[in-house]
């Protein structure tokens, strides 16, 4: 039989040190950051700091706010710019006979 662990006490709201009242976020602050790459610092109990560098993956993409609107998933990306390209010279077959 399995022991039934202690069920914690729900937490409420944010701790009192979060209070973030009458403090504006200001949006898209640090997307051109974002766009060209970041680095996470993490900061150890041992006191040594781990750093992490992300940068998008090759190949990878970011969309505008607006153009995602309208294309949100890769396969919508996908079928519009397959739309776009030129169409590739098809192969005709040239039956050359001897006669």
């Amino acid at each position: 039989m399995k022991k039934r662990k202690p069920e914690k006490p729900p937490i409420e709201e944010m701790l009192s040190e979060y209070d973030f009242s009458g403090k504006k976020g200001v949006r898209g602050r640090y997307y051109r950051a974002y766009r060209r790459g970041h680095t996470v610092r993490i900061h150890k109990t041992n006191g040594s700091i781990s750093v992490k560098y992300f940068t998008l993956e090759e190949g990878a993409v970011m969309l505008e706010p607006d153009v995602k609107k309208h294309f949100p998933t890769s396969r919508s990306v996908n079928k519009a710019l397959r739309a776009l390209m030129p169409s590739q010279p098809s192969r005709q077959k040239t039956n050359h006979r001897t006669r």
